[in-house]
């Protein structure tokens, strides 16, 4: 029996503020051999998720603390939709297709999710980064944040 004490996500949340992405993770599961992926996400109200997509799995993400936005794009970068998930919203979690490119944008202050999908883990095939947004790193992203913090469907920068 595998428990998840409470007191896990003021671990991560600690971790997150240590490290320079903003965000830190907590595998349930054994290896990236595993049939199902499992694991707990940390995110500071900072942290940037590059947007992406997975061609050969869809994922399922639970918030367990705080609320995230989750937006998705078209292949150009426009925004399709944006939902508001988590504490003090209608909804507790999302479904995100395989082929959809999403981001997350965690509220100001932080928020956990615990993410399922499909394995085995193969960092080859796992993520699609989108070309049209800055990576992790970019001078370009806190400006990139800025604007995904506002944007509605339709809007592209």
């Amino acid at each position: 029996m595998k428990l998840l004490p409470h007191s896990l996500l003021d671990e991560l949340a600690a971790k997150a503020a240590l490290s320079p992405r903003a965000r830190a993770h907590h595998n349930v599961h054994a290896g990236p051999e595993d049939p199902v992926q499992r694991f707990v996400v940390y995110a500071l109200g900072g942290s940037y998720f590059r947007p992406h997509c997975h061609r050969e799995r869809d994922e399922l993400a639970l918030v367990v603390r705080g609320h995230f936005d989750v937006l998705t794009f078209d292949d150009e970068g426009r925004v399709r939709e944006r939902f508001r998930v988590g504490e003090g919203t209608a909804d507790f979690a999302y479904e995100t297709p395989r082929n959809t490119w999403h981001t997350l944008l965690p509220a100001p202050g932080g928020g956990a999710f615990f993410e399922v999908k499909q394995g085995p883990y193969d960092p080859a095939t796992s993520t699609a980064f989108a070309a049209w947004a800055p990576a992790e790193g970019d001078d370009a992203v806190a400006d990139y944040l800025t604007w995904l913090r506002s944007a509605q469907p339709g809007e592209r920068l």
